[in-house]
């Protein structure tokens, strides 16, 4: 059974301690996302020479449920330092600046380095018209790949959430989509294997970088399962 790709989330104060972090990790991940926003300096270069795996950078803001909380023009900068080191990915917000969104499509251009386009609620699940336009305007954006990721209280939420993968599908543009909270655990699994182009699993139950995520040996331990279904 084909599936999406895993991805495993690192954060640490410096490239050091995601570089031992990544070390731990018995069987390489097919993308190692690092939370630069975790980091007392960004350390981009250091990761992008210490570590082997497909690298993606986050450097997620405050005002979207990360650590950053200098200016835009600031945390953007590391990430176009991951484009010149032509690291696999970068992500930014749906909600940035269009300006930084042109910035860094325009460093991109005849490069290897993908840009996600996310959005995020933290607090509930929209409605499904809401989820379909948020998805219309990543697919407009020119993005390469869109994470579209709420918080679940019900099941019929989760449900509504990974309905997007059909719209997505029918497009042809990759999205992650999956639910954060208790009941959208399922999701972060399901998702691999209804389209969705990556899911993000944390090291360890005590590293967890969002709520309700699987560690990446719980998601290869049911993955192996399904493998043997």
């Amino acid at each position: 059974m084909e599936r999406g790709k895993i991805c495993v989330s690192l954060a640490g104060s410096d490239a050091a301690v995601i570089s031992d972090k990544a070390r731990q990790i018995s069987d390489p991940p097919d993308v190692l996302e690092i939370r630069l926003d975790s980091m007392a300096v960004p350390e981009v270069e250091k990761c992008c020479s210490a570590l082997r795996s497909p690298l993606l950078f986050t450097n997620r803001p405050v005002w979207e449920g990360g650590a950053f909380s200098g200016t835009e023009e600031e945390r953007v900068e590391p990430l176009l330092e991951a484009v010149h080191l032509q690291a696999a990915y970068v992500d930014l917000e749906l909600r940035a600046d269009l300006q930084l969104r042109n910035r860094l499509r325009s460093v991109m251009e005849n490069g290897p380095t993908r840009m996600i386009l996310s959005w995020h609620d933290f607090e509930s699940t929209p409605s499904a018209e809401v989820l379909s336009d948020v998805l219309r305007q990543m697919m407009d954006s020119g993005a390469h790949v869109g994470k579209i990721v709420t918080t679940a209280q019900s099941p019929e939420e989760v449900l509504r959430v990974l309905q997007l993968q059909e719209q997505a599908g029918k497009a042809d543009f990759p999205l992650s989509c999956f639910c954060m909270g208790e009941p959208g655990r399922i999701s972060r699994l399901a998702t691999l294997y209804l389209g969705g182009y990556m899911t993000y699993a944390c090291l360890s139950d005590a590293q967890t970088t969002a709520a309700g995520q699987l560690s990446v040996r719980q998601v290869r331990k049911l993955t192996a399962l399904l493998s043997q279904a």
